[in-house]
């Protein structure tokens, strides 16, 4: 099932007191980049994010999911209503994340 482009619109309205977010769509879902990282993403209208020390500490009740059939569990964002919380989740994620991968 693919995630509806209305509800891509609210998580970026959502994050918009943040610089450099962006992202991409690919396969009918939405991968969500802060500062060029990946940061999590949008599937089957679920916000997911990658399971970083501090995702984890700042949603301890997390449920952790799969995006796809195959891929490696991300922690489910529930409280995508808190703008202030979505913001300051990516700021504690994004010194955690590897650097994007340089194409040749």
């Amino acid at each position: 099932m693919a995630s509806k482009k209305e509800y891509l619109d609210f998580i970026l309205e959502q994050l918009s007191g943040l610089d450099d977010v962006s992202y991409r769509a690919m396969m009918g879902e939405y991968i969500i980049y802060y500062r060029g990282k990946i940061i999590g993403g949008i599937y089957d209208d679920r916000f997911l994010v990658k399971p970083t020390r501090s995702a984890r500490e700042l949603m301890p009740e997390a449920s952790m999911e799969r995006p796809y059939e195959g891929a490696k569990e991300m922690l489910l964002v529930d409280d995508v209503d808190d703008k202030e919380f979505l913001c300051g989740l990516f700021k504690a994620m994004v010194d955690e994340l590897p650097e994007p991968k340089k194409k040749k």
